[in-house]
């Protein structure tokens, strides 16, 4: 069965998808062995590998943009369930400066 399961998001963190986010996120996408792409839906890029830091970060995903994350394969629902989980949480990054 190749189940493929979406959704849309908007990415709350200060920073976007950049830098320790993307790594987060490239992170936990890569423990499933389904394909997962992602895509701003405010931009004109196609959708790019999840999987790929360098990839996630030319969207140019800032704060406030929604993104589509696509999973397709074993465990997509999982997948997606997970990094919603990520985004909602803020890339388990609290808010307040570090110390």
């Amino acid at each position: 069965m190749n189940t493929q399961v979406s959704t849309i998001i908007t990415i709350d963190h200060p920073a976007g998808l950049h830098a320790r986010p993307v790594a987060r996120f490239v992170t936990l996408a890569a423990r499933f062995p389904c394909s997962i792409t992602v895509r701003k839906l405010n931009g004109s890029k196609p959708p790019v590998n999840a999987k790929s830091a360098l990839s996630v970060l030319t969207l140019a995903v800032n704060q406030g943009d929604t993104v589509e994350i696509v999973a397709q394969g074993d465990q997509a629902q999982e997948a997606i369930n997970a990094l919603i989980d990520l985004i909602q949480h803020n890339f388990e990054e609290s808010t307040t400066s570090h110390s």
